[in-house]
């Protein structure tokens, strides 16, 4: 199936070049047409001073043209984004096909050691499953992402599937949902925007309103006069005096509305967009439907409701623009109308732009997951247990491990069950606890799982795999393994969890740490509890004799040729083999 991927994203990758070349050279004529406009409008303003009254008509004509092929050259550039922005996707893919993905967002600023399970199996940082899974374009996405691998929420696993398998089979679509998000400015966040709308204060006087309406219908009857010599044009240069003296009594909170409408602009543009690229979809699964709806509006759609402040801030941002911020502010109060605009806007819709916000990032975050699925069609989508099964897998692996060195091995564990690993160092243990783990949390997300077949029973997930010291907090490194696991004792207590553990009690001597964790693992058993243990304590799997819900499993390593060997394989019983001398021997330490 890699080779297959290869050759699907390999063809978008070539498409979406050649659509970049063909809006290159398109731009590149605009640009010559502009330049060339530009000087007819010097030139011809020049032979046309002679009359004032058609060099002015001839000068706001070849002005809104310039401004057209402005327009028309900015539309270009978007598509030429777009098209770079899907580009991208493709060879993002490629590389990460070709394991290489050390350059997308690690999510770091989401590590939580206090987390029930997320620091411990290797969730986020460098190298880590985020890193390798995400592709959210948003910064709600990526947040809402991180949010759904840590929830630990097992509720509705079928409808999440669903949802999931509906994305993944829509590669297009996805694909145009994050090529036109990316094009997002980054530097302004969509929270910044929201708090802006929210705390905007009004203040354009009502009795201004009229005003603003009426004046440049005037200013077009002006022009008219002035056009068949019925005004003078001193009368036409005191209209447009009284044009900008009052665009000018407000020009300092006028200054501050565009500084934040310069920033939110494109934000909001781009959030329209998707907005209708989700209203344009049709779904199916109970889930996106119901997202789907949360956008929808009784008078019209919420991507053109937010359009028209999208249009609004733009035309705030066209102040630059000389012949908008003179012509436009002198005769059409341009800069005040849409101060307007924008005012009357919020007012209606304020509360409600959020609520829409929310929608696009389960969208982004749920492309993420259809996205991992559709790289992985040979992954298994997990089946409801409705016996005393826990989890019963074949073939179960770790997802960032290369299939073709990976070593996936099979594994049931029942209801109260818990499963003691020994073995030799370096032989798998903790690769396999966290291979456990990570595809525990993909099933709870409605995820595939990197298995040919998953059973289980929807179990959140807690762990202790990794403690250290706090000098900080004055804590020592055994002190730091004791609050972690009175943090497990005390959520056990209200629910019922998934429970894995690593050489528990490092931090004391092996005789004290042999009776500590014999004890625990044992008060762990008597409540019921189901779970995984990893040492080598060959001590604690006496244990299974007392309880024969414990079960014992163990990986080891050969000698062969005055070389270590290892399978990576689950098997049963107990490990007898241990390297640990072997190897501080081989390496020339002792």
């Amino acid at each position: 199936m890699s080779q297959s991927l290869k050759e699907i994203y390999s063809k978008r990758l070539a498409t979406s070049n050649t659509s970049i070349n063909r809006l290159k050279t398109k731009t590149n004529s605009i640009v010559i047409a502009r330049i060339f406009v530009f000087l007819v409008i010097i030139l011809g303003c020049y032979f046309l001073s002679f009359n004032p009254s058609l060099c002015i008509i001839f000068g706001i004509i070849s002005s809104l043209i310039f401004v057209y092929l402005v327009q028309v050259h900015a539309q270009l550039s978007v598509k030429k984004d777009y098209f770079t922005n899907k580009a991208n996707l493709n060879q993002t893919e490629l590389s990460v096909l070709n394991g290489n993905f050390d350059n997308l967002p690690d999510g770091k600023e989401f590590l939580n050691p206090n987390h029930s399970f997320s620091y411990d199996i290797d969730l986020f940082g460098k190298g880590t499953f985020f890193q390798f899974f995400n592709r959210t374009s948003t910064d709600g996405g990526k947040i809402r992402l991180a949010d759904l691998l840590q929830k630990n929420d097992i509720e509705n696993i079928t409808e999440k599937q669903s949802a999931i398998k509906e994305l993944s089979d829509e590669l297009e679509w996805r694909q145009h949902f994050l090529a036109t998000s990316n094009a997002i400015n980054k530097n302004n966040t969509s929270e910044s925007v929201v708090n802006w709308l929210g705390q905007y204060q009004n203040y354009i006087p009502k009795f201004l309103r009229p005003v603003l309406f009426i004046f440049p219908i005037l200013s077009i009857i002006v022009i008219g006069l002035l056009s068949v010599n019925l005004i003078s044009t001193t009368f036409f240069v005191v209209w447009f005096a009284i044009g900008m003296i009052t665009t000018g009594t407000f020009v300092a909170k006028t200054n501050k509305v565009y500084q934040e409408a310069n920033k939110a602009a494109e934000t909001i543009n781009e959030y329209a967009a998707l907005l209708k690229i989700v209203e344009e979809k049709e779904f199916n699964s109970p889930r996106n439907i119901k997202q789907r709806k949360a956008i929808q509006t009784k008078s019209e759609l919420a991507s053109i409701t937010l359009r028209k402040l999208g249009k609004t801030l733009n035309r705030l941002n066209s102040r630059n623009n000389l012949v908008v911020a003179i012509l436009g502010n002198a005769l059409f109060l341009w800069e005040l109308n849409a101060v307007a605009k924008l005012e009357k806007w919020l007012d209606s819709y304020k509360t409600t732009v959020p609520k829409w916000f929310e929608t696009l990032y389960y969208f982004d975050a749920q492309i993420s997951c259809a996205n991992y699925a559709f790289n992985h069609s040979e992954h298994y989508y997990p089946q409801i247990s409705n016996s005393d099964v826990i989890i019963k897998a074949e073939s179960l692996g770790h997802p960032l491990i290369n299939k073709n060195k990976r070593v996936d091995n099979n594994i049931i564990i029942k209801d109260n069950n818990f499963v003691i690993i020994t073995g030799a160092n370096m032989a798998g243990k903790s690769t396999f606890l966290r291979t456990i783990s990570l595809n525990i949390v993909l099933a709870n997300i409605g995820m595939p799982v990197c298995a040919a077949a998953f059973e289980f029973r929807p179990i959140q997930l807690i762990t202790s795999m990794r403690t250290s010291d706090s000098l900080k907090d004055d804590e020592s490194y055994f002190f730091s393994e004791l609050k972690r696991l009175k943090f497990i004792v005390d959520k056990i207590k209200k629910e019922t969890y998934f429970i894995i553990l690593d050489e528990i009690l490092k931090g004391t001597n092996s005789k004290d740490k042999e009776i500590g964790s014999k004890k625990f693992v044992q008060k762990l058993v008597s409540s019921g509890s189901t779970g995984i243990i990893a040492t080598h304590d060959l001590a604690l799997c006496t244990i299974s004799k007392e309880y024969p819900q414990v079960i014992n499993h163990y990986f080891d390593a050969e000698i062969i040729a005055n070389e270590l060997h290892f399978d990576y394989r689950i098997k049963n019983g107990v490990c007898k083999n241990m390297n640990a001398s072997f190897l501080l021997k081989k390496m020339e330490i002792v």
